[in-house]
């Protein structure tokens, strides 16, 4: 769709929705900017905008008459697709776009794109880091540019208007913004894993696999779909592909419109025929019959087995879009572990601080108590996302030695822990609360690990702000070593 000129409802005035104003205003669009937020005014929206700017600002109420005019409608993340509005600019046959169409439509070259319930963010960031050590190299004149966006924290939009013809972006992309795509379309796609999330919005398990699965409703026969063999789901999802590949799409049962993309399986639990695995704690690559060695996995300085399958993604990734293995591995034995996802905080009086904020399900958080290998104080609790938490409790495995539950979750998980038999819980009214809790239960030689298994909002803005203020709390601890007297 050509957007100069054209009438574009945003529905949403955060930090999304204003990405996506400016980037329209930048395409010679007419943004218009809905907010249902009463507190909000015409001028605090505006103030978020370029100077000169000529968007309009609707607060309050959407209203039929409203869409008069409207072209397209560009949805914030955040705003679920079956809410009233939304359906009321569907009955009006306004096409619906989210930000990740918006920013693919005005933006050129290739893509890389990273989805799945847990390993998004370390993904991505790998990925991000080996096409960059790529890119500098200078080994592929045709990659001008890097840029690692989509809900990893930079805005697929705020980017758009500088990719190029041979630009890469690599983009982690949530089951929130696939819900609006339209014809996005990865050079390279991987899903991760699919455990239950986001229930609250997608409503049935059915419902989150099918949007998951989109990321690569739009690939061709020229492109590639990486994807975890040791999630049923997944390798479900992979061989239905692998079969539609074969036959060229002829039976017109796999839904794909222009053929389908490649299929390249990794697991952690087997050897394949072909495609990427572990091998005695090397990393082996299959292709095509022939065997490459990769490095051992003590050689990473990413630990427990999830974190494997995240480099695994990454290579196989990489791998499809042209790397080398030499500049492969060259970026894995340096990578470290992303912030707020199982990161080494602090030693404090022989208890090792750990901050897995980014544990916001208990998928998550059972990856980070698996990481542990030595006693464990857990706080868990937060925002109810739906999710059950009894296969959480049952990964303690003898690990977790107190649960220090916090947020509107806590009563729910302790129900939970107690069905399963565990009861060394302890209630906190503040997250401060919880943490000084737990310094009081650790004893030298345990780790006190933040892993919720819940979203932080209630309590916090988002997960990085949680675990930001779980790491100022270790480090305004006093170390008294090992003499008692406390170090400066």
């Amino acid at each position: 769709m050509d957007l100069t000129g054209k009438r574009v409802l945003v529905f949403g005035a955060g930090i999304s929705g204003i990405g996506s104003a400016k980037l329209l205003e930048s395409v010679g669009a007419q943004p218009v900017i809905f907010d249902g937020n009463e507190k909000l005014t015409p001028a605090d929206v505006l103030s978020r905008l370029s100077a000169g700017t000529k968007a309009e600002v609707v607060i309050g109420a959407l209203k039929e008459e409203q869409l008069s005019g409207i072209d397209l409608a560009v949805l914030s993340p955040g705003v679920p697709t079956d809410i009233p509005q939304v359906e009321m600019i569907k009955k009006a046959q306004i096409p619906v776009w989210g930000e990740v169409e918006l920013a693919y439509q005005c933006g050129k070259g290739d893509v890389l794109a990273i989805t799945g319930t847990n390993g998004k963010t370390t993904t991505t960031t790998l990925v991000g880091e080996i096409m960059k050590y790529h890119l500098e190299k200078g080994t592929d004149p045709k990659i001008s540019n890097v840029h690692v966006v989509g809900n990893i924290g930079v805005p697929y939009t705020g980017v758009a208007k500088e990719l190029d013809q041979h630009s890469v972006a690599v983009a982690e992309i949530s089951s929130f913004q696939l819900e609006t795509i339209a014809d996005f379309h990865p050079a390279v796609s991987a899903i991760t894993n699919i455990t239950p999330d986001h229930l609250n919005r997608h409503h049935t398990m059915e419902e989150y696999i099918r949007v998951k699965e989109r990321i690569c409703e739009n690939q061709t026969q020229a492109d590639t779909c990486v994807l975890n063999y040791e999630d049923p789901v997944l390798r479900a999802f992979g061989e239905k592909l692998q079969k539609s590949f074969s036959e060229r799409c002829e039976d017109g049962k796999c839904g794909q419109m222009s053929g389908c993309p490649a299929v390249c399986f990794f697991s952690s639990a087997r050897e394949l025929q072909e495609g990427w695995f572990l091998r005695d704690g090397r990393i082996i690559c299959r292709e095509n019959g022939v065997e490459t060695d990769l490095l051992s996995t003590k050689e990473l300085h990413l630990p427990g087995m999830h974190n494997y399958e995240n480099v695994m993604t990454a290579a196989a990734m990489t791998h499809a879009f042209g790397v080398s293995f030499r500049e492969i591995v060259h970026v894995l034995r340096l990578f470290t572990a992303v912030e707020h996802r199982i990161e080494y905080v602090a030693e404090k009086n022989g208890i090792v601080y750990y901050n897995d904020s980014k544990g916001t399900n208990p998928d998550a958080a059972i990856k980070g108590i698996q990481a542990m290998d030595r006693p464990t104080v857990l706080i868990g609790g937060g925002y109810d996302k739906n999710s059950s938490y009894e296969e959480w409790i049952r990964a303690f495995n003898g690990k977790v030695r107190a649960l220090v539950l916090v947020g509107q979750t806590k009563e729910k998980i302790a129900a939970a822990a107690r069905s399963c038999g565990f009861e060394d819980i302890v209630m906190a009214d503040t997250f401060e609360e919880a943490f000084a809790d737990c310094v009081h239960i650790a004893q030298p030689g345990d780790a006190v690990l933040l892993s919720p298994a819940c979203a932080s909002w209630g309590m916090f803005p988002n997960y990085e702000v949680r675990g930001k203020v779980f790491k100022d709390l270790v480090y305004a601890l006093p170390d008294h070593g090992e003499d008692g007297a406390a170090k400066r």
